[in-house]
């Protein structure tokens, strides 16, 4: 994937700079659902050590090329994830550790259509975040 940031930076006129492909890589290399702290962190654990503006551009231009997700779950920031064409899929998140569960139901998609129809709605996509605490923290253990 980071082949393909490197084609979208060139075939915009944009640089390909060391700081956007180490930021491409953390994010596109991960399959968690990062904060911009988090993405920080594993950039200075690998000895990189861009601005935070230059994080924020490079996750918005990682975004416009449609390599990465943006997901808002109501905590006051964003996280980003690799866009992995997959289906469909719904996101449990634990509001003690932050943790992120992805799944897919199909008994969800079916209800969601069912109620688009009863109200005569031209369903396009839905988003479901489901939060609690996750199992680890239930039984008093840290993420």
């Amino acid at each position: 994937m980071i082949d393909a940031f490197r084609r979208y930076l060139r075939e915009h006129g944009l640089p390909v700079t060391a700081p956007r492909l180490a930021v491409a890589d953390v994010v596109l290399g991960s399959d968690r659902h990062l904060s911009v702290d988090e993405i920080e962190r594993a950039l200075a654990a690998r000895g990189a050590a861009p601005g935070t503006a230059t994080v924020y551009r490079t996750l918005d231009l990682l975004v416009r090329s449609g390599l990465a997700v943006e997901r808002d779950f109501g905590e006051g920031f964003r996280r980003y994830e690799p866009a992995r064409g997959e289906p469909q899929h719904e996101h449990l998140l634990c509001t003690t550790c932050g943790t992120v569960i992805e799944f897919r139901d199909e008994r969800l998609e079916r209800m969601t259509t069912l109620i688009a129809e009863d109200h005569r709605f031209a369903r396009q996509r839905h988003r479901l975040v489901i939060y609690g605490v996750c199992e680890r923290c239930q039984r008093g253990e840290r993420n």
